[in-house]
């Protein structure tokens, strides 16, 4: 566990591929557990620590998660996230296939199956049972690096939903790289997915002042694309 950033009202984690931010029916160990062990014996807590959890990254994917370390920041970080507002969200993604446009806008309406653990892109006429629904999915993309035999994407997200940048990327044709549920051809070594959330830029929920959080990528991404982080 590797801590990007922490003030009394924040904390930002690298989270590792595989790595569970929240309990589960797994019943593993998670990101929460560390965490609360970590604040309780840094400053030496008595009782139980609070730490909000205000968005989610997916088990089989790495880079920054924030938690709140106050309710009042809990309340602000959830708001941003719900509407997207005073923050932006991107992300890493390597593919086998290459967009058709080195850069654009996608947009789709996502169906999840609950069951299937799985989003898919709803077509044109296609008619919902009452208890599901469609929503509106929008990222932006750009192609950032190539390699022999992939491609690097720059992913800003636009909207939250479940495993959107998965779905939609797919939904083109470029599946993330060790992604076999959204069609990808292979596994990845550790299990993963070659999906990372590079930073999160906000207004601090308290401090009102602009905060970047950056998490270095794996090293799978220098050894493809000659990355350093400074």
């Amino acid at each position: 566990m590797t801590i990007l950033y922490e003030d009394n009202h924040l904390i930002a984690v690298n989270k590792s591929c595989g790595e569970l931010v929240q309990g589960d029916k797994t019943g593993d160990k998670t990101l929460i557990d560390d965490l609360k062990t970590y604040i309780k014996n840094k400053y030496n807590k008595q009782g139980e620590v609070f730490l909000g959890v205000p968005h989610r990254i997916d088990r089989p994917t790495s880079g920054v998660v924030l938690f709140a370390r106050t309710s009042k920041a809990l309340a602000r970080l959830c708001e941003m996230f719900k509407g997207h507002t005073d923050m932006r969200k991107v992300y890493w993604a390597v593919t086998a296939q290459c967009p058709s446009e080195s850069e654009g806008t996608l947009r789709h309406l996502l169906v999840r199956n609950e069951k299937m653990n799985k989003s898919f892109v709803m077509s044109p006429g296609t008619r919902l049972p009452e208890h599901q629904k469609a929503q509106e999915s929008v990222l932006h993309y750009r192609v950032i690096a190539h390699s022999d035999r992939y491609h690097l994407l720059e992913i800003r997200l636009e909207t939250g939903r479940h495993h959107q940048i998965r779905c939609q990327l797919a939904a083109i044709g470029c599946p993330i790289k060790g992604d076999l549920k959204y069609g990808a051809k292979r596994s990845n070594p550790d299990g993963g997915i070659s999906l990372h959330a590079r930073s999160i830029t906000l207004i601090h929920p308290v401090r009102k002042e602009p905060l970047t959080i950056t998490a270095p990528a794996p090293q799978e991404f220098e050894t493809l694309f000659g990355i350093t982080e400074s």
